[in-house]
């Protein structure tokens, strides 16, 4: 299929401009057409999935066109085993979400649009190739989520310690937070562009593919104390958006305050496109500095200190959004570990760690939605019981309770083992210790998991919730299909595997080649 990428990204604008034509009062209109687009969009990633070539190795798809010939940019979109599961996920979850969003009556035409232009951002990073059009579709995200959480996020309010809460204070908090971090991230791009040679024409690049040959730099590149400069900026640039500690502080306000369908979007995509910047950019661009052991050690300290520091917040939450927040603080420290250790091992691991968690968290956040919509408050407290009268509602929670917390037979245990074995047996660093102590998160999320299982649902029944509706069949559409990804996964991983494996252990040996003979490592 000639140009499928472009399909894939734009096809939620054509949607997007689509619903601007749609009178205000079709709601359902609005709505359809919302779930038409992003499902055709769900189509085109599966059949990515069925034509990509995985025991193959390089960019697949690719489409390149000048686009700004005079500074040789370019729209240039190609795909590989790090991008195919993410724009599986980003489509699956898009489409899931219109329907999460189903209830949504304020200002519908413009939820949907701001959806819709959101979904083609994420999908967009995800396949650009050349960084001036990556970093566009990064701030493009922006302003859609900005208005998704202010708008449609709960109302402002003063809590009682005399703190401002609701949807625009954690808008603006989102917004400050992930431009700060794209400012550094500019930098580092431009002085990739003024200091690296196109190969063909000698001029200025933006090209990925080129950045990524470290026979194109000269200029500055040459020294090891700019590259290392220009990793910390990146770095940093990303590390706000998975969010790393302690640039977090953003995520727990935007995840209780937004929409249910926003909340699932922003945990089960937007937080990945932080660590798929560092596998895309930081690492292959910049091999050498990653190598630094400073770097290196760093990275694995703070996945340790996101692992044991989400999970314990997570412990302390009464209120049963925000525990799945900080859940996804601790989940994404995984990640981080596996990603430090350099191993063949650690990196799919921690590649499939990113898509597992996007799948069980995003069945977190559409189960706290549905409890939400019927109790109108989510206090763990304030429930009880409700397995007696809600059992369909109690089995997934159970399932994705139980996917979080990584016992074996679901997804998350197969990710999360081999994250944390890669990063155990790592030859480049001695991460042991620092993998010892991260595995007590394991016993943490085990605890505040059940903890608040036994909590909500089991016992006696609070009497309040004695009509409590049990779950609905829109709200089953969205719920089961994600609950058989978590379980098919768990038992059988190697689709997931096979699909990334190639394209991470080349990533592994480009990484573990690099010289870093003028770092003082050897």
């Amino acid at each position: 299929m000639d140009n499928v990428l472009t399909w894939i990204t734009f096809l939620p604008v054509i949607a997007a401009v689509a619903i601007l034509f749609v009178p205000q009062t079709s709601k359902n209109l609005v709505r359809s057409i919302a779930a038409v687009f992003t499902g055709l969009q769900l189509v085109l990633a599966i059949w990515i999935y069925m034509n990509f070539d995985a025991a193959a190795s390089g960019f697949q798809f690719m489409e390149q066109v000048k686009w700004i010939p005079a500074f040789n940019i370019e729209y240039f979109m190609g795909i590989d085993g790090l991008s195919v599961p993410m724009v599986l996920l980003t489509a699956f979850l898009s489409f899931i979400c219109i329907f999460a969003s189903w209830g949504i009556e304020k200002s519908v035409k413009g939820y949907f649009a701001m959806f819709l232009l959101l979904d083609a951002g994420m999908m967009g990073v995800f396949c650009a190739l050349d960084f001036f059009l990556f970093y566009i579709f990064w701030e493009v995200m922006l302003l859609p989520m900005y208005f998704l959480i202010g708008i449609w996020g709960s109302p402002s309010r003063t809590d009682p310690d005399g703190m401002v809460r609701g949807g625009p204070y954690a808008a603006i908090k989102f917004f400050l937070y992930t431009l700060f971090g794209s400012i550094f991230m500019l930098i580092a791009m431009l002085v990739f562009y003024f200091n690296v040679q196109d190969p063909v024409t000698g001029g200025h690049t933006f090209n990925m593919l080129h950045l990524m040959d470290q026979a194109n730099h000269v200029g500055v590149l040459d020294d090891f104390n700019i590259r290392l400069l220009m990793y910390a900026a990146l770095f940093l640039g990303f590390a706000i958006k998975v969010p790393v500690f302690p640039f977090h502080t953003w995520l727990p306000d935007a995840h209780v305050e937004a929409p249910t369908a926003v909340s699932v979007i922003l945990a089960g995509v937007l937080l990945k496109m932080g660590t798929y910047g560092m596998l895309r950019i930081s690492f292959p661009m910049l091999p050498d500095a990653m190598k630094w052991e400073y770097f290196a050690y760093g990275m694995a300290i703070l996945g340790l200190i996101n692992i044991l520091y989400g999970a314990f917040c997570a412990m302390a939450q009464k209120d049963l959004k925000k525990l799945v927040a900080y859940s996804s603080i601790s989940h994404m420290g995984i990640v981080l570990l596996g990603m430090s250790g350099l191993t063949s091992m650690g990196m799919n691991g921690a590649v499939m760690q990113m898509f597992n968690h996007g799948t069980g968290t995003a069945m977190l956040f559409l189960l706290v939605g549905v409890i939400y919509d019927r109790a109108h408050h989510r206090q763990i407290e304030g429930f009880g019981g409700l397995a007696n009268q809600m059992p369909i509602y109690t089995a997934l929670v159970s399932i994705a309770f139980f996917a979080g917390l990584g016992l074996p037979g679901f997804s998350s245990f197969i990710s999360e083992a081999f994250s944390f074995l890669g990063a155990f047996g790592s030859e480049a660093f001695d991460l042991r210790l620092i993998t010892i102590i991260s595995t007590l998160g394991i016993v943490i999320t085990a605890g505040y998991f059940l903890w608040t299982f036994q909590r909500m649902f089991l016992g006696e029944l609070n009497p309040k919730y004695a009509d409590l509706p049990e779950i609905n069949g829109r709200e089953l559409f969205t719920l089961v299909p994600i609950a058989v990804i978590v379980i098919l996964l768990g038992v059988y991983p190697a689709p997931l595997l096979d699909l990334m494996r190639t394209s991470l252990n080349e990533l592994v040996a480009v990484v573990n080649a690099a010289d870093t003979t003028l770092l003082g490592l050897h």
